[in-house]
């Protein structure tokens, strides 16, 4: 392994930590903001209406598509998806100019 794929190594690995740290950071926002707003309604009108749970809500469909796109979540595409399906498509390619 030469240096070259060292540092292209390192710096995928310093990049994938970063989208780690920045949805981690995310999720920790989202507790303490959320907190506060429950915390905000019931002062309010004790959750009679609980309308903190609309912000809960759409900031967390946002927090799972992160996770999502961090972690490499993804349900309907698994991860050689991309690369089997590249050879398929080059194969009836091929299938099509003989």
């Amino acid at each position: 392994m030469d240096n070259k794929d060292r540092e292209d190594k390192y710096f995928r690995a310093k990049e994938r930590v970063q989208c780690i740290k920045k949805f981690y950071t995310s999720l920790m926002s989202y507790a303490v903001f959320i907190t506060l707003l429950g915390g905000l309604n019931y002062w309010i009108d004790e959750w009679r209406h609980p309308w903190f749970l609309w912000a809960a809500f759409g900031w967390g469909i946002g927090l799972v598509f992160q996770a999502i796109k961090t972690f490499g979540l993804n349900p309907f595409f698994g991860k050689d998806w991309e690369q089997k399906k590249l050879k398929e498509l080059m194969q009836e390619e091929e299938e099509r100019w003989k």
